[in-house]
């Protein structure tokens, strides 16, 4: 703590002198331009909501899925404020300008995203309660973590790639027509936060030391045992919207693919060619808690799939997997269509 000026203080006046080469000069460019896009394409909630209630007059949802469209959202409701402490905490604590930018985007973003779920849920008659286990210590371990490498690989790279995921999912399932829209807004947003972990991870990660990579591999783990088993409680409330849980598993898979290979790419590591064990595990674990119709007529099936899974490596994907989000045009608080 500093006294009259002199001593530690928090003001980093070092946030400029960081760069250490023209690889990472080139992505805190990006990350300043998340920030700068996120101002372009900020929405208003308060007039976005009303106007989609209105154009398709009220709320529409089938009277036997409201209980489980409440259920999955209220889920996405408590993550939006989880990603709104998380983006604030990085804001803080993240040092070159760019990325503190970026994070700062983020925040406003996942306040608007939060109020606006509310709002929303409100009318569907939702009273906010607290999380079953799974999401809530999917969203602790991000939350209490005090390693901001840790955060942005959990938060952005891995929480956001499966909210884009159920987002993109529910908004095709047109179950319910003014959520389904207002999926576009949300996913606009989103897409650009999974950005700032591309971005941004590579500077951290190349400071680590080995065994402090393997440390954070293994917080990647924890982080998908936990979605897996938030999907495996969502199940029957999925299967009432009409929504596949395996499908969200696989397509949430190639949105992390996508994101991971373009932050690990970033450093020349080609780590896809490396065989990491717990999450080959965790794939074979989707075998068994998942099963397909084939596997639940005939047990050896399941058990070739998982041991498929287990020794199959992943397609690679790119950062274009993300362009479907960022095509969706919406109206601005700009009034503008974008």
């Amino acid at each position: 703590m500093g006294i009259a000026g002199f001593g530690k203080t928090e003001l980093r006046y070092d946030m400029f002198d960081l760069v250490s080469n023209a690889s990472e000069a080139k992505r805190l460019a990006k990350c300043e331009g998340i920030y700068h896009r996120g101002q372009e394409l900020a929405w208003d909630g308060k007039e976005i909501l009303p106007m989609l209630i209105e154009k398709h007059g009220g709320i529409h949802v089938a009277p036997e899925k409201q209980e489980a469209l409440k259920r999955v959202f209220a889920i996405i409701l408590w993550g939006e404020l989880a990603a709104w402490k998380v983006s604030a905490q990085l804001a803080d604590g993240l040092v070159p300008l760019e990325a503190k930018m970026a994070a700062t985007g983020q925040a406003f973003d996942e306040a608007r995203h939060f109020y606006v779920m509310h709002d929303y849920l409100e009318q569907l008659g939702y009273v906010p309660e607290r999380l079953d286990r799974a999401p809530q210590a999917l969203l602790d371990l991000v939350l209490d973590t005090d390693n901001l490498a840790y955060k942005l690989l959990g938060m952005q790279l891995m929480i956001e790639t499966l909210a884009l995921t159920i987002f993109q999912t529910v908004r095709e399932s047109e179950v319910e027509p003014v959520l389904c829209e207002l999926m576009r807004y949300y996913e606009r947003d989103e897409a650009r936060h999974v950005g700032l972990g591309m971005q941004y991870l590579p500077s951290l990660i190349s400071r680590m030391k080995k065994h402090e990579v393997s440390q954070l591999i293994t917080f990647q783990v924890r982080l998908l045992a936990w979605a897996l088993w938030e999907l495996k409680v969502l199940e029957p409330d999925l299967a009432v919207l009409g929504l596949d849980p395996r499908f969200i598993i696989e397509r949430g898979r190639k949105k992390q693919l996508a994101a991971l290979y373009e932050a690990f790419s970033a450093l020349g590591w080609a780590w896809q060619e490396d065989k990491n064990y717990p999450a080959a595990v965790l794939k074979a674990i989707v075998e068994f808690t998942f099963p397909t119709d084939a596997s639940r007529a005939d047990r050896r099936n399941m058990f070739t799939s998982a041991w498929n899974a287990f020794w199959n490596k992943d397609e690679i994907h790119t950062a274009l997997e993300f362009d479907v989000h960022d095509a969706h045009r919406i109206r601005t608080a700009r009034g503008l269509d974008l």
